[in-house]
């Protein structure tokens, strides 16, 4: 069995303009100065924490500081949440992607991302893709990405191999979590970090779409399987 780890903000769905709206809120609720929007879609991936820290751009920010703008931006991006106009849609594509990996008996899917519980289930279960995935985790039970706490988990709760296993994101922290874990990752070049950082980070494959990415995923798959015969 093989198991296809998917990130979420940037790969799944494209949730830059709710995050960048509920970060510039919850900055200006605490009178700072927001932080420009490439900035904050430079962190998006990151745990929240770890996220406000470095958009506070401060050697040592107070531990005080860091939480109120958490709470902040949780409180903003749920109320922002209540506006039927205000979505997180999938990427073209995606929806259909899903079903037909899920649809395989050779492969079981799984999300590691920065996105709370909360907020991965409301958008799974919006997009009736929950029962697709197998396995869930999220920035609530783990370190920050590049940490490979996320992915040593959906292994483990798979019953999977490692050489069996494949991360998929569109940031640096995505691929570099999947080193660190010691599993392949395909970088995607339709989210939030530059092709040039990607590049950098070395992913096994790099794509520009969904049909690119199934050929991506066929080809790791058919070379771990000639790796052990």
């Amino acid at each position: 069995m093989n198991l296809i780890i998917f990130d979420c903000d940037g790969t799944i769905a494209d949730s830059q303009h709710m995050i960048i709206a509920a970060m510039e809120k919850a900055f200006a609720a605490q009178n700072l100065q927001p932080p420009a929007k490439s900035e904050v879609v430079g962190v998006i991936g990151l745990s929240l924490g770890l996220a406000v820290s470095k958009l506070l751009k401060l050697p040592n920010p107070h531990p005080d500081v860091v939480n109120d703008l958490t709470q902040g931006y949780k409180f903003a991006f749920r109320e922002l949440i209540k506006d039927p106009a205000n979505v997180e849609p999938l990427f073209e594509g995606a929806h259909e992607f899903i079903l037909n990996l899920s649809a395989r008996d050779d492969l079981v899917l799984g999300v590691a991302t920065g996105k709370s519980t909360r907020g991965l289930l409301r958008l799974l279960e919006k997009e009736n893709l929950l029962h697709h995935f197998q396995t869930l985790q999220t920035a609530d039970d783990h370190p920050s990405k590049p940490h490979p706490a996320m992915i040593e988990t959906a292994i483990n709760e798979m019953g999977v191999k490692h050489q069996n296993t494949i991360m998929i994101g569109d940031t640096t922290f995505d691929v570099d979590m999947a080193k660190a874990a010691g599993i392949k990752a395909i970088a995607v070049t339709w989210g939030y970090h530059p092709l040039e950082e990607l590049q950098q980070a070395g992913p096994n494959a790099l794509v520009d779409n969904f049909e690119s990415l199934a050929l991506a995923i066929e080809e790791i798959l058919l070379a771990n399987c000639e790796a052990t015969q």
